[in-house]
């Protein structure tokens, strides 16, 4: 297995069986850190009927960790230069376990909402330095080592709306439908141990340099994208379930429609980045993600008995495209390992923080309006932001807007030249 001065590619995986377990690692690893989000609203009936949650303090369930996801994908960088991505990795993996392990006995709203907090917490340094081992690793295949960990991230999804519903009824309690999913979390961290080279460890004198990305406009328009769209998916996996039983929907109905829509994600998380790595300029792909998320959530809004198969697809299928794609251009901006991997950091800090608040803002409408019509109609309207923010994101542009500065703390890549000071853009 290499350490990080090579680069394997998804062909060469192909060839070298050795490189089959980081690949099997990524499957683990991205399966693992959405269920914990999707489990919750197929149960929300009983979770408020055994706590006394209101739905704006159900909300706090994905509020909580969206908002540590992100605030804490900004230290991102600052820990994999401290421990290593290896480290990191591992050790978040096993707070992933740990969180969903102590909800078979965490029943009360401080406890699910203290669960909650450690499970953002793990997903969140997973979230911030994954996809700078992916660069480094799968340096000619990136959009098919992003799609895949799109994917299985997505398809995660799937699985706890799918089973946790199954699971909870099955064990006549929806603390071990939420509960079990440590179980796949400790099989993460067994694969994580084994497949991720121990040469993933910290680089001294070589951190990212957050601070000067942060100087750039285009992360701050990175982040606003990512966390509009990623807005829409948290209120999704919050409401949509609901959103079906308050029209006589059963829990185990709804978590069926809730893992449709997950499983339309992962299909397009993987989809989008194949159809789209020959292609340097990204933009048309992400606007059609953007148009099957319009399609979804004006469905939902205006006809949501009409299709909801449909508009359940529509808009995972928008949403998890457009994920993994801007994950990818984020990544393309710069050509260093450890720089792109600090912008996706960076880039979901920002957006998580925006996400986060989603589901909140659409609990109060929903209590104001008596409907979830306005926050489907809220959605819809940010789509239509982040279309034309998308129009900035030319490949052209990302050499001058990301050029390297002249401060020391930025390591100036051998790829990137600058033709005079002036293509610096502030």
């Amino acid at each position: 297995m290499p350490n990080g001065s090579g680069g394997a590619t998804l062909r060469d995986a192909g060839r070298d069986p050795r490189r089959w377990p980081l690949l099997v690692a990524v499957v683990l690893v991205g399966l693992n850190l959405r269920p914990f989000l999707t489990a919750v609203g197929p149960l929300a009936g009983g979770i408020r009927t055994d706590t006394g949650m209101t739905l704006q303090v159900l909300a706090s369930l994905t509020l909580v960790p969206m908002l540590l996801m992100g605030v804490l994908a900004f230290l991102g960088p600052a820990v994999e230069a401290a421990v290593g991505a290896r480290r990191a990795v591992v050790a978040s993996l096993a707070l992933l376990a740990l969180g969903s392990l102590l909800r078979l006995v965490a029943g009360s709203t401080a406890g699910l909402i203290g669960t909650a907090a450690l499970l953002g917490l793990g997903v969140a340094v997973i979230q911030a330095v994954f996809p700078g081992i992916l660069k480094r690793h799968f340096p000619d295949r990136l959009p098919l080592a992003m799609g895949l960990y799109s994917a299985m991230l997505m398809g995660g999804g799937a699985v706890g709306a799918q089973l946790s519903p199954l699971i909870a009824s099955a064990a006549g309690s929806w603390r071990v439908g939420i509960g079990w999913l440590g179980l796949p979390a400790l099989a993460a961290l067994v694969a994580a141990l084994v497949a991720i080279p121990r040469g993933e460890a910290p680089v001294r004198g070589e951190a990212p340099p957050v601070g000067l990305l942060l100087r750039r406009p285009r992360t701050w328009l990175l982040m606003a994208s990512f966390g509009l769209v990623n807005g829409g998916y948290s209120t999704v996996v919050a409401w949509l379930s609901p959103f079906y039983q308050e029209h006589g929907w059963t829990a185990a109905a709804s978590g069926r429609l809730l893992a449709a829509m997950a499983a339309s994600q992962a299909v397009a998380a993987l989809l989008c980045p194949l159809l789209a790595r020959r292609h340097r300029d990204r933009r048309p792909w992400l606007w059609l993600t953007m148009a099957l998320q319009a399609g979804g959530f004006a469905g939902l809004a205006a006809a949501p008995a009409a299709a909801p198969l449909l508009w359940a697809c529509c808009a995972g299928a928008g949403l998890g495209g457009c994920f993994a794609l801007t994950l990818v251009v984020a990544l393309d901006h710069l050509p260093r390992p450890a720089d792109a991997g600090a912008l996706a950091a960076l880039m979901q800090g920002g957006g998580f923080l925006i996400a986060g608040a989603a589901p909140w803002v659409v609990a109060v409408l929903h209590d104001r309006t008596g409907g979830f019509a306005a926050g489907w109609l809220l959605h819809l309207a940010e789509i239509g932001l982040v279309a034309g923010l998308t129009l900035r994101l030319r490949p052209d542009s990302y050499r001058a807007v990301m050029a390297p500065s002249p401060d020391p703390a930025w390591p100036r890549p051998a790829s990137v030249e600058l033709s005079s000071p002036s293509a610096l853009r502030p």
